[in-house]
């Protein structure tokens, strides 16, 4: 145990120095605070008209001077109602006194609109927060005049009440926030699944694992390295999730919050159990990571030698993105339960209120058996294949040395 201790420590000094580590890990803490301010950067793009200044003239009066309500409405403009006509609201516009105008003109049952600019370009259109408040005031001006009962009124205009629901019992969960959260666990466990491969190719081109096979036995290489890189990626995780929750709960505007991530959702039994998933799925991927690093001796090497694991990684992932489309088929149900695919379905199975605690239990334990049999071949062909300095081992090879370990 001392001595896995002392890889996993040695492993952990080894990953947080690296500048590759801490710039990606900056730059991600970056984006996701960038990320979460895109609300507040489109508003301040969309409030950037609010110093154009825009004149309305009503010169015929079909407004019955209504339209001073559009002052006290925020429509992105600075509103001034008044009476021109054309050379003079092209002078207006020339001197720069006013960078736009709307004339509005009654002809027979219509009303005409006129939007005068000073370029009108062919993607010109009449702002349709302008137009839609100028009907909307002219509507309730008629209305007004027809002298209607409240009752009356209320059935003109009702108030429409819009919500989804579902035939079956169970809890409906956000869809967004589960692929979210499917995608952060896939690009967790695969990522830091892969430094274990190239940690170990790594140590191969630089003569140290040859000391630490002198020092220690195989299984403690391969099991400090997995939990130390482990450790490192499941602090980097939650350090990545804790900053992405303050960016939101401080730049997104509560309801927004609740709309779109749904945080009445996230709870404390769904956070542990998403943890578990991410170490277990983290430990089948790593493990047989650290299977494919040990047959190849150049760095260049390691991406095709690792194409069969990220092949089931991807495999896994969209399997268990797929079944979000339909969540209560029997696939999905496969897919909490198949190995490689678990760990990315399992927790929005949860969120949802589809899986019972019995589900979750067997899911874990046949995660748990997967990652026993990986570790046990793995660790065997490891033993042989660790201080191979020549050609990339290819599958036979693999099978071979099994084979002559088993013996």
């Amino acid at each position: 145990m001392k001595d896995i201790i002392t890889v996993m420590k040695f492993t952990i000094k080894d990953m947080v120095k690296r500048k590759s580590f801490i710039i990606s890990t900056l730059i991600i803490l970056v984006l996701i605070v960038l990320g979460f301010n895109v609300p507040n950067i489109i508003k301040s793009f969309s409030s950037e008209n609010v110093g154009e200044k825009l004149l309305i003239i009503d010169n015929d009066n079909v407004f019955e001077g209504n339209l001073e309500l559009l002052k006290q409405t925020d429509l992105g403009y600075e509103i001034e109602i008044g009476t021109a006509n054309s050379d003079e609201i092209k002078e207006k516009i020339e001197n720069e006194e006013i960078d736009e105008a709307i004339i509005i003109e009654k002809q027979d049952n219509n009303i005409k609109i006129r939007y005068i600019v000073k370029n009108a370009t062919m993607l010109e259109e009449v702002p349709e927060n302008i137009v839609n408040s100028i009907s909307s005031i002219y509507s309730n001006m008629q209305i007004s005049k027809l002298n209607l009962t409240e009752k009356q009124l209320q059935a003109i205009t009702p108030n429409f009440e819009v919500s989804i629901e579902q035939t079956s019992e169970e809890v409906q969960g956000n869809v967004f926030i589960m692929m979210l959260m499917s995608i952060v666990l896939f690009y967790a466990i695969y990522f830091c699944a892969y430094q274990v491969s190239s940690s170990i190719t790594t140590e191969k081109t630089s003569k140290i694992m040859e000391t630490l096979v002198t020092s220690t036995n195989p299984t403690t290489i391969v099991l400090g390295k997995t939990l130390g890189i482990g450790i490192v990626g499941l602090l980097q995780m939650i350090l990545l999730v804790g900053t992405a929750f303050i960016s939101a709960k401080v730049f997104l505007d509560a309801e927004l919050l609740n709309a779109v991530l749904g945080m009445s959702n996230i709870t404390v039994y769904l956070g542990i159990i998403t943890i578990i998933y991410f170490i277990l799925g983290y430990f089948t991927y790593a493990l047989l990571y650290a299977l494919t690093g040990s047959t190849v001796s150049k760095p260049e090497d390691i991406q095709s030698a690792n194409s069969p694991v990220a092949i089931l990684a991807v495999v896994g992932f969209y399997l268990s993105y797929f079944t979000m489309m339909n969540p209560t088929s029997e696939l999905d149900v496969f897919a909490s339960l198949f190995p490689i695919s678990s760990p990315f379905c399992m927790p929005f199975r949860i969120m949802m209120g589809l899986a019972s605690e019995t589900d979750v239990a067997i899911s874990i334990a046949i995660l748990i058996a997967t990652i026993l049999i990986i570790a046990k071949v793995a660790i065997k062909i490891y033993s042989n294949a660790i201080l191979n300095y020549g050609t990339k081992m290819s599958l036979k090879d693999i099978i071979n040395i099994y084979k002559d370990k088993q013996n």
